[in-house]
């Protein structure tokens, strides 16, 4: 089998991948959704859903640093990774184990392509395509409910030292966008900011994430003098850009902000 990942890089493989390695969170949720949890054999400290895969598969590393002999032990036949979660230095390290896909997902078009590829590298096309079709119309109905709502401006905080927010050309925009959410953040992905610069912005909402950065109720008075509305939600629906979509539109049309 030939296919290109994301990166429009070439990968040949040999049959159905029987045993894979995930480096990426979102991507490993959705293999299992997609009935391939027996096809995993590594997985990153991260990947927590479902929380028992920490004990049931081999933990090879984190996103940025992993364990390059652990993954080569494991044998895999396909290594799944993420332009923005691993490195290109991790990639090409990879490559002399086993064939590396890596996705690439800034919209939510991106994110339906992966996993259409991932239908077809573990011939699950049709549960793949019926995914698909169920996240859509989640967003029809959820752009229905949005039609008319007042766009409010938002600043989205990922980290707290140095304060970190997701800025244009993000999944977190797409989906911002999404909840007539318009980022006061425009000039990089992922700036460095601060109190004041915040304040100057003039965002009717900071949503503090929880994740990476565990953002909590402790956090919100430290945003208190900016003058916007302080709102804690949760990281995953607003990032995780596989299986998970289908609960996010379902969270997305009960936030009240």
């Amino acid at each position: 089998m030939e296919l290109w990942d994301q990166l429009q890089r070439k990968i040949v493989l040999d049959g159905v991948p029987q045993r894979v390695v995930s480096l990426v969170p979102s991507q490993t949720e959705l293999l299992i959704d997609l009935g391939l949890e027996e096809t995993l054999v590594g997985v990153t400290k991260f990947c927590v859903h479902p929380i028992y895969l920490l004990n049931t598969k081999k933990i090879v590393g984190g996103t940025k640093q992993v364990h390059i002999d652990r993954i080569k032990n494991l044998q895999p036949d396909l290594i799944l990774c993420n332009k923005e979660e691993n490195t290109p230095e991790i990639v090409e390290a990879l490559e002399k184990i086993a064939p590396v896909h890596v996705s690439d997902i800034n919209e939510i078009d991106d994110a339906f392509e992966m996993m259409l590829q991932y239908g077809q590298i573990f011939n699950k096309e049709e549960f793949a395509k019926t995914m698909v079709k169920s996240i859509k119309d989640k967003i029809s109905a959820l752009k229905e409910i949005n039609k008319g709502k007042p766009t409010k401006k938002a600043a989205y905080l990922i980290w707290k030292k140095p304060l970190m927010v997701a800025g244009k050309n993000t999944f977190i925009d797409t989906l911002l966008q999404l909840n007539n959410f318009e980022n006061v953040f425009e000039d990089e992905r992922y700036p460095v900011t601060n109190l004041e610069e915040l304040k100057a912005k003039k965002p009717d909402l900071i949503l503090l994430s929880s994740e990476p950065y565990p953002f909590s109720e402790k956090h919100i008075e430290f945003f208190g003098n900016t003058g916007a509305e302080i709102k804690l939600v949760d990281g995953e629906y607003f990032s995780w850009y596989g299986s998970r979509l289908l609960g996010a539109m379902d969270y997305f049309k009960n936030l009240n902000f």
